[in-house]
């Protein structure tokens, strides 16, 4: 059960990342999309939303990583 739950948290940011992409997308081809009422700030919210995506999926990896001891030496705990 853990392991579902795990999976959905890595899934909500992972695809808040991929709509990030798509409106960065979107913004190069000159498509706008419904909540935005600029182009401009479609990609400035697609360019956050893949950031925060981005590091929450890779900081939810270091840190099992780290907990199993599998990073680099100046990473690991003491």
């Amino acid at each position: 059960m853990s392991r579902y739950a795990a999976l959905v948290i890595v899934l909500i940011p992972g695809i808040m990342a991929v709509m990030g992409i798509k409106w960065m997308r979107d913004t190069l081809f000159g498509v706008l999309q419904f909540p935005f009422p600029y182009l401009w700030l479609q990609f400035i919210a697609g360019l956050l939303s893949f950031l925060a995506g981005l590091a929450f999926v890779g900081g939810f990896i270091f840190y099992r990583d780290r907990k199993r001891n599998k990073v680099q030496l100046k990473y690991r705990k003491k």
